[in-house]
């Protein structure tokens, strides 16, 4: 089973609203599966998501926001 990373931070609104998106499409897909990474505690990812963020990862590919239930779902398959 693939677990997404979704990199996010406290107190991002955007994040809060990724992180519904993805509840919503596990309702249809119910093998999505992810792990939320606040990226404040890591400098480096601060560096690499700190004005992009919410950031959806996969293996290699990312997925940036904006995006919508219909590109999480096209993103996971």
């Amino acid at each position: 089973m693939k677990t997404l990373t979704l990199y996010t931070t406290a107190g991002c609104h955007l994040c809060e609203e990724a992180e519904l998106i993805l509840r919503y499409c596990q309702q249809y897909e119910p093998g999505i599966q992810w792990q939320s990474v606040d990226i404040a505690e890591d400098p480096a990812l601060v560096e690499r998501y700190g004005l992009r963020i919410p950031v959806i990862r996969k293996d290699d590919a990312e997925l940036g926001w904006p995006f919508d239930p219909g590109q999480v779902m096209g993103f996971w398959k």
